[in-house]
Order: C-alpha cells, then structure tokens, then sequence
C-alpha cells in the first residue's frame, strides 16, 4: 500500500525559509523603509479623533522606539495584542483564555548518510517523547553539504514552563540520542553534537472555548479600530500552514491598498483543504494554473 501524501511537489528555499524573511527586509528597507529588530510590543493605541495609531517598543536593555501609523496589520497572538492595546478591549478577559501548544526542535548531527529518504516521519512509538523527526537533507540538499553527515530535527510537542521546555539544553540533546537509539534510527555513537530551538506559541489550541473567544474579540476589533488588522496563525488564532498564514498578510496588504475590503482573509483555508482550482479568500480569480494542481495553493504574482 503506498503512503498518502497531501502533495507530489512544492517550492522550499534553498537554505531554507530564512531566505523569505531576508529577502522580504531587503526589499523593504530597500524602498526607504525600516524595519526594527529587537523589539517587542510594548502598547497600541489609536487617536479617535486622527484615526492615527502610536505604536510603542521596548527593547531588553529598556530603550523602545515610538512609531505613527495610519494601519497596523499584527501577527502577535491574539491573547497578547489584547493586552497591550490601549483602552483594553471589552473582550480582553476571553483573549487571556486562549492557550497556546510550545514546541522545540532539538537538532542532532550524525555522521552518517540520510537516516531516511522522508523529509519528516510522524512517531507512535509510546516509549519515546519525540512526536515528530525531520530530515533536513530531504527538504534542500544545501541544509546539509557534507554527503557524509546527517542531521535531523526531533520535535517535541510541550507548553512552555513544563518539564521538556524547562530541561537543560544539554539534557534535551542526550535525551534526543537516547530515542534516536531506541527507535533503531542511529548508533549514538555516531552522533556529533545537537542544538536545541524552542518556539513558543508554535499551535493554537482548538479547545471547546475558543471559537466563540476568537470571534468575540475579532468582532469587537472590527467595529472599533476597522485599521487594526490581523493575520497569521497567531494572530487570527488559526491553525494555518505557513502559505496560507503568509496569504492573509498579503491579502491583506491588497485591501488597504484598495482601501476596502475586497478580500475575506479569514476564508484562507477555511476548510483545512488544498485546493485544485480557485483562490481562497477571493473566489471571483480564475488564475490558477491547473498544471499546478498538485502544489499546495500559494498566492502567485497577477499576470501584466
């Protein structure tokens, strides 16, 4: 029986995804615009009157930055953009009960050729920890250049504070060898070094609450600041997959640039589906390319 996969093909960046977001900055600073590293969102608040927003940074060190904007389009977690707007919405309380899964990837080096030919495997093994294992060869082969190393990326599904996400770096890759060794994948031996990467808020939990959350704050938002615009996984608390979370940005970028509303970015992928034939989130275009049917819909430049 052959395996099922959602996809026969797609487009990966050559060294990675980091060359989206690098070209992405090149291209705005180089339009004269600025782009802050380092800082996270302190406060957000509108000027009624103007109709303007004053958006306030901090940085570790204390020092912060104070920017005017006649849009703002946040891709920070609901439950904290809540927070942080000023006046705090009326639907603040439901935002706080959004939760949130963590995630950390532990990378291990392996002198050895590929341990196997998939670019990720899922594990059900109940003796392991691990819930996920990818091999980054299998995505680009410039990830790893040597043909006689190895590495792989074991995923660990956890929430931040609890025991994975609290342990030790140095703990976290002994403990990656010792699964990797009890799945029967790699002699520890062989194993070269690891680094640990922790991403917090990786999923949006889907509990019994958080629908009615999500729209009661999204409601309340639309209605008073129509010029705050959310996107993203996080931002819309929407379990996307990266493509789709980069298309309501962009999506959203054509309305104000229309000046209305002529996308429903909250209609990408609102079924949780790929699509052969149509654009989610503007189902009038016909421009999609039926060669292409086997890619994952991605949003393509208009034809001149």
């Amino acid at each position: 029986m052959q395996a099922k996969t959602l996809l026969e093909s797609f487009r990966y960046p050559r060294k990675g995804p980091g060359m989206m977001w690098e070209a992405a900055r090149d291209h705005v600073v180089a339009g004269g615009n600025q782009i802050l590293m380092g800082h996270s969102l302190h406060r957000l608040s509108e000027n009624r009157v103007t109709g303007r927003w004053t958006v306030e940074t901090r940085q570790p060190n204390g020092k912060g930055a104070s920017l005017s904007a006649a849009h703002v389009i946040s891709s920070a977690p609901m439950r904290e953009l809540a927070g942080r707007l000023h006046p705090v919405p009326q639907t603040a309380g439901r935002a706080l009960d959004l939760k949130y899964r963590d995630f950390l990837t532990v990378a291990i080096m392996v002198k050895s050729k590929d341990l196997f030919p998939d670019n990720w495997i899922y594990i059900h093994d109940p003796r392991v920890q691990v819930g996920r294992i990818q091999n980054f060869r299998s995505w680009s082969p410039e990830l790893i250049p040597h043909d006689d190393m190895a590495c792989v990326g074991l995923e660990y599904f956890c929430f931040e504070g609890d025991g994975l996400w609290a342990s030790d770096d140095a703990d976290l890759v002994d403990l990656a060898k010792r699964e990797l060794e009890q799945l029967g994948l790699c002699d520890p031996g062989d194993i070269t070094g690891g680094v640990v990467v922790r991403q917090e808020k990786a999923y949006p939990v889907y509990d019994e609450h958080y629908a009615a959350n999500v729209e009661a704050l999204r409601a309340e938002l639309s209605e008073a600041h129509p010029t705050l615009h959310l996107v993203g996984r996080n931002g819309m608390h929407k379990y996307n997959n990266q493509d789709h979370a980069m298309m309501t940005a962009m999506l959203t970028v054509e309305n104000i640039k229309a000046g209305r509303i002529i996308h429903d970015v909250w209609r990408v992928n609102e079924d949780a589906e790929y699509h052969e034939a149509g654009v989610e989130g503007d189902a009038g275009r016909t421009d999609a390319d039926p060669a292409l049917a086997s890619e994952r819909l991605v949003p393509r430049r208009r034809a001149a």
